[in-house]
């Protein structure tokens, strides 16, 4: 009986200093990998400073144009919705003014035009510029003009109507939330709300609710095909936004969607490996590949920043400039040459805090995210 019990407490003696030894050398990874980090933090303080970075080919090098924008989006960075680009170039709301840049500028990067309103999200619409707040209140300047007018006045009286859910909005404000808006090339109208897609086909005489359940659901078109994230992946409309069919799920959200050359890209969340995923169809979205495998953490990155407290290195935005895919990634940003079977680190982020990618043709502009 006590040759028993002494070989247990032998293996107990055994057992317990490699669990501290583990212990050990897993908190001494954690303690490089942050030193490390900080290293790469205090060796690219000026970005810390920057607004956006630009980039004319193909992410190989970045030029600052930060100056004139006010100087105090050098510590709370742009609203996520307070920009967007297009082939006009990249659009930012902020202070008092909308500023615009070419992408074909060289020397003056910014011209501002006032803006009227409080309203500080921008969207781009089939011929000017949407601006609106979680209210509902919108805005429209046409391309060429200086005046912005009220749009879809009758959308909130419409919404609560038809949607007549008592959420926290409701119960303040009488509204339905607006998170964005959207024109399709043929002038329908889609606006996201917490609880669903509202669209128009008249200019915004009437609306109907042709989604419900998903909220701040992010758009887009190619060549008449519409795809947009929702709660369970990502649907698509071949009708202009009648109707939705959901063609990539992996169990959770989606998270962003793109067109591409010949169809789209996409990012879904996987509840299993509880990663971000990237898919691309070449058939305007019928089929679809997974690709970014290398881009993928692996099991032991996410174990050591799950401990640590690090931030996760999922992808959470995808875009195309020219022949490249562009992945923004929170420890930087990667590009693609062979439509993502191997990926290459162009710009490393600060606190792997990532950036905001937008791009117009083939010009790229990163905007670091500040955090909270």
């Amino acid at each position: 009986m006590f040759y028993f019990k002494f070989k247990k407490m032998k293996r107990l003696f055994l057992f317990v200093p490699a669990i501290l030894l583990v212990l050990f050398l897993l908190n001494s990874f954690v303690l490089k990998e942050k030193a490390a980090g900080d290293k790469t933090t205090t060796g690219t303080k000026s970005v810390s400073a920057t607004i956006i970075l630009r980039s004319a080919d193909g992410g190989q090098t970045w030029q600052d144009i930060s100056k004139g924008l006010p100087e105090n989006l050098q510590r709370t960075g742009v609203w996520y919705h307070g920009l967007f680009a297009n082939d006009r170039g990249l659009y930012v709301r902020a202070g008092n003014g909308v500023y615009h840049s070419e992408p074909n500028s060289t020397t003056s990067f910014w011209t501002k035009e006032i803006f009227p309103g409080k309203q500080r999200d921008i969207a781009p619409g089939k011929n000017g510029i949407f601006a609106y707040d979680f209210r509902g209140q919108f805005l429209k300047k046409i391309n060429g003009t200086s005046d912005w007018s009220p749009m879809y006045t009758d959308f909130q009286e419409q919404a609560v109507r038809i949607d007549k859910t008592v959420d926290w909005m409701y119960k303040n404000y009488k509204a339905r939330e607006v998170r964005s808006v959207f024109e399709t090339a043929g002038g329908t109208v889609l606006i996201s709300s917490n609880n669903g897609l509202f669209r128009s086909t008249n200019k915004g005489k009437t609306w109907e609710q042709v989604q419900v359940g998903d909220g701040a659901m992010r758009l887009a078109e190619s060549n008449g095909v519409l795809l947009s994230t929702s709660n369970e992946g990502i649907l698509r409309s071949t009708d202009d936004g009648q109707n939705w069919d959901r063609v990539v799920s992996e169990g959770g959200a989606g998270i962003a969607v793109e067109p591409i050359n010949g169809g789209f890209a996409a990012i879904v969340h996987n509840t299993i490996t509880q990663t971000n995923t990237i898919h691309i169809s070449l058939d305007s979205g019928k089929t679809w590949n997974t690709i970014g495998e290398e881009l993928q953490p692996s099991w032991y990155r996410s174990f050591i920043t799950k401990i640590s407290g690090q931030s996760s290195l999922n992808v959470f935005s995808i875009k195309q400039a020219g022949k490249y895919l562009i992945c923004g990634r929170a420890d930087g940003i990667y590009r693609s040459a062979d439509m993502g079977k191997t990926w290459k680190l162009l710009l490393p982020s600060v606190k792997n805090m990532g950036f905001n990618l937008s791009v117009s043709g083939n010009v790229i502009y990163a905007i670091p995210n500040k955090g909270c």
